[in-house]
């Protein structure tokens, strides 16, 4: 059969299965499980996936966050069983963030040694050790009382320059406190080479970065900012991505590659799987996208209420951010979900 390329496709394809029957036949490798698994175009494998963790100053136990149901707030002890259960599950990385009792203008909780996500990261590295990439959100929103991502100036916007001051300060204390990975999320331009620089200046040239380099003013966000009780007022746009904007995520990327990113990420995961495509299609660099908070409460409410199949719901969000490029997918069912894929291969 000779196929017209200038035919629509379905024509061709009624007019070839009626020139010969039996022969095209798309549905011959759908009929079994088995038959589907040997011809997938994309698996997943534990070792996708990347879990976030939250760990809460001065908890005694740990603590539900209400609009991500099973997600914690973990205590230290609580946060390094976690991980070690991250690391039995076979996930590649944790990304830690801390939740202080005590904010202020700066954020100096962010760069205090003794501060709880700079004591966590601590804490998860001497409780695996390299068995995990042990990574750190790399921000001041949850540090300062304003709830912004960086330093404010005196007219009460970000102050984009004074802001990569402490961005530095932070990525020294973080890779000191055992960080393979620090993980800036802020959208301050320059972040990336000013961290590139000074962690190989201090001898830490060793230590990661897992770029947010097209992270999009969210609506999304919204659990997220419960878990971390945010003091966020207003919004953050002037400095995180319009969700208009597809081309800019291109360029973002690009700039942090070239400043030194080892990892470039694209944030919320599940409504830009177009600029996610874009991405993995140019990037030299692996590609992570995060499946965030309100993707994760709206799965989890629609299962809770009957509507949808939970297992079948969270693999199938899952794949299809791999299938748009990521190479790793952060996501609140990283262990749950590694579990599930162990059980298949048994």
């Amino acid at each position: 059969m000779t196929i017209d390329p200038t035919r629509p496709h379905a024509a061709a394809l009624a007019a070839g299965a009626a020139a010969h029957p039996g022969r095209i036949r798309p549905r011959r490798i759908r009929a079994t499980a088995a038959m589907r698994r040997s011809v997938a175009e994309t698996r997943l494998h534990p070792a996708d996936l990347i879990l976030p963790l939250f760990v809460k100053e001065g908890l005694s136990e740990p603590a539900p966050i209400g609009s991500m149901p099973g997600v914690l707030q973990h205590t230290r002890d609580s946060l390094k069983q976690a991980v070690a259960e991250a690391a039995a599950a076979g996930i590649s990385a944790v990304n830690l963030f801390g939740v202080p009792e005590v904010r202020d203008a700066t954020g100096s909780g962010a760069t205090d040694p003794d501060g709880i996500l700079n004591r966590a990261i601590a804490d998860a590295r001497a409780e695996v050790g390299d068995a995990l990439v042990i990574q750190a959100d790399l921000c001041l929103d949850e540090f300062t009382d304003h709830g912004h991502c960086g330093v404010l100036a005196p007219d009460g916007t970000v102050d984009n320059d004074a802001s990569l001051v402490r961005y530095a300060e932070m990525a020294l204390v973080q890779a000191e406190s055992g960080a393979h990975m620090v993980a800036p999320s802020g959208m301050m331009d320059g972040q990336i080479a000013v961290i590139r620089d000074t962690l190989d200046t201090a001898g830490r040239s060793d230590v990661g970065i897992l770029a947010y380099s097209a992270k999009f003013a969210s609506a999304f966000y919204g659990p997220f900012r419960d878990a971390v009780e945010s003091t966020l007022e207003g919004d953050r746009r002037t400095y995180q991505m319009d969700a208009a904007n597809r081309r800019e995520a291109l360029r973002e990327v690009e700039l942090d590659i070239a400043e030194g990113a080892d990892v470039v990420m694209v944030k919320p995961a599940g409504p830009y799987l177009d600029v996610l495509a874009d991405v993995a299609a140019v990037s030299t660099v692996p590609v992570a996208a995060y499946q965030v908070s309100g993707e994760y409460a709206m799965v989890e409410a629609a299962a809770a209420n009957g509507w949808i199949d939970r297992r079948r719901a969270i693999t199938e969000s899952v794949l299809g951010i791999r299938r748009a490029g990521a190479d790793q997918v952060l996501t609140y069912w990283a262990v749950e979900l590694a579990h599930w894929l162990r059980e298949e291969w048994r």
